[in-house]
């Protein structure tokens, strides 16, 4: 049980980056800046590609909130608790983040355009696909890093199906989310 609470804990720490950079276009949503649709209105058999919400404010922000968060990691990681529950050394800390931040966006976009297909509105619940999104984004992107493996992939998934549904409910009562989901 103790080496699964670590590997829990490991994942979790490792999704920082994207779990910021998930967030991003939440926080900034208010910014006026580079607040264009990354599908520049443009449809697809009549629907919109990805939708008004999926912006360059959002893709920015997020990528760049996910190399921050990956530099205070890599700061972090000479701690001895923070070094312990770390996948990687943080020596390629912009890479890593970056990756993160640009996946998370990336896999949420992606989702996004098949939601628009099957005609979902945006902030509609389209579940369990807004909770694996932007984690599978992520850890796609840095797969190239090597150390991903099935079980972190498991574990990280199912980490951000219960935070995600967590976090979006909270975000709503403190009025940052229009929607629960």
């Amino acid at each position: 049980m103790k080496e699964f609470l670590i590997l829990v804990l490991k994942c979790f720490y490792l999704m920082l980056p994207a779990y910021f950079s998930n967030m991003a276009p939440v926080f900034v949503k208010k910014l006026n800046l580079f607040n264009y649709p990354l599908d520049f209105n443009k449809t697809f058999l009549g629907k919109p590609i990805l939708g008004k919400n999926k912006t360059f404010r959002g893709i920015i922000f997020g990528t760049l909130l996910g190399i921050l968060t990956a530099l205070l990691q890599s700061y972090a990681y000479n701690i001895n608790f923070f070094g312990s529950i770390s996948f990687i050394d943080y020596k390629e800390w912009f890479a890593f983040g970056a990756l993160m931040g640009f996946g998370a966006i990336l896999g949420d976009s992606i989702k996004s355009f098949f939601k628009r297909r099957a005609g979902i509105e945006s902030g509609t619940p389209f579940i369990p696909f807004d909770q694996m999104d932007f984690t599978a984004g992520a850890l796609i992107a840095v797969s190239a890093f090597g150390f991903i493996t099935w079980k972190i992939v498991f574990v990280s998934l199912s980490i951000n199906l219960f935070l995600h549904i967590i976090v979006n409910h909270i975000a709503y009562s403190l009025k940052i989310r229009d929607t629960k989901w």
